[in-house]
């Protein structure tokens, strides 16, 4: 940024200059760029899109201080439920659709007309029993997709919702102006079976498995417009660096073995996404590229306003990394760095607000969809 001295510029020329900057701003999100064609948006995942329906109680394993400060500091000022200092991707998404934030679908007192939200934090693409049958004792989150899934049909029933057949206007009205914008799901799968007995091969089959019939369910009942987004670079969270041996990096500084999984568990989606798109012609299914998206900036870091790749803003233990697995954000010895927005990771594994305003701009107003976001919007009938 060009810094003036005794140089007084007239207030028009300056207010034209700020417009200009908010119109091209790669930061900033317009939603005067996106027309308001949805009238309600359904998510679906896991904690990197969940707004609430879990808790400090309920979260997943090693954070559970999520209703605790600094979580949501940033925006919210005050913890909100979400694994960030401040907005998720999917905030982001609904403000650039002109759509107030989704409720969480635990919240029997919230507003659902613009939408719900399903995803939970720990959630994974793998029934619960699978795990508890391996004694993978890591999974304490009980709600898998196939929850998520179950209170989706549910509340479905409850706006009179049936099926297409015996109660069609009702269920026309809940489809056909709604985004289905479905979440990373699966890194916790991956996670939860680390040394574990069980292989990750066997993970990758079973967890690409169920996200894909999770997907086809929603399709066969009706969604028009889907989002799916993929895997982050798993391997570049503060908790896989921790864990990993120093010997194990690819050529970005991240777990190689980690991000592997994460490439080819991907691929496997995007094939399927492609049969999908044969089998239902009458939808628009976009794929969000969240490992390259999120690779882009761990490799032009300085470029996207970061100076701290790998290191979590909220944490104990200083370091290269400042993560303790038993003492993490929101607990009484951990802290958290005075700049959010010059870290891509907040807390060991969810990302900041900067972190997820760059990755929803990326993939709204990028190249990292495919088709672009803007062509879902131009078919939006």
């Amino acid at each position: 940024m060009a810094i003036f001295s005794r140089v007084v510029i007239p207030l028009k020329i300056t207010l034209i200059i700020f417009t200009i900057t908010l119109i091209f701003s790669p930061s900033v999100i317009s939603s005067a760029s996106t027309p308001k064609k949805f009238k309600k948006i359904y998510a679906f995942g896991d904690s990197y899109t969940d707004t609430g329906n879990t808790h400090s109680a309920t979260g997943p394993s090693s954070f559970n201080y999520v209703s605790n400060p600094p979580y949501g500091n940033t925006f919210f000022h005050h913890p909100t439920n979400r694994y960030s200092d401040g907005r998720l991707v999917i905030d982001f998404v609904a403000e650039s659709l002109s759509l107030p934030f989704l409720p969480p679908y635990q919240d029997p007192k919230a507003d659902k007309t613009y939408g719900v939200n399903f995803a939970v934090a720990g959630s994974t693409a793998i029934r619960h029993r699978f795990f508890v049958k391996n004694n993978i004792t890591l999974n304490v989150t009980p709600q898998s997709l196939q929850t998520q899934l179950t209170w989706f049909n549910r509340f479905l029933e409850s706006k009179g919702c049936v099926n297409s057949t015996t109660t069609p206007q009702q269920c026309e009205a809940l489809f056909s102006d709604a985004l289905f914008w479905v979440g990373e799901i699966g890194a916790n799968d991956y996670a939860y079976s680390f040394a574990s007995t069980v292989s990750p091969n066997t993970i990758q089959r079973l967890a690409t498995r169920s996200f894909t019939g999770f997907l086809q369910a929603l399709l066969n009942k009706g969604a028009k417009y889907v989002l799916v987004q993929g895997l982050p670079p798993t391997g570049c969270l503060t908790l896989s660096m921790y864990l990993a041996p120093d010997t194990d990096r690819d050529d970005m500084g991240c777990v190689g073995s980690a991000n592997k999984h994460s490439i080819l568990h991907n691929s496997i989606i995007q094939a399927k996404l492609d049969s999908f798109r044969k089998q239902f012609p009458q939808a628009v299914i976009v794929y969000a590229d969240y490992w390259n998206a999120y690779s882009t900036v761990v490799r032009n870091a300085n470029k996207y306003g970061f100076k701290e790749v790998f290191k979590s803003c909220c944490g104990a233990g200083g370091g290269n990394l400042n993560f303790d697995v038993f003492s993490t954000c929101g607990s009484p010895s951990a802290s958290s760095c005075p700049d959010p927005s010059q870290y891509i990771n907040w807390d060991g594994v969810h990302l900041t607000e900067a972190m997820y305003k760059t990755m929803a701009s990326m993939f709204l107003n990028g190249t990292y969809c495919k088709p672009p976001f803007s062509y879902l919007l131009a078919k939006k009938q």
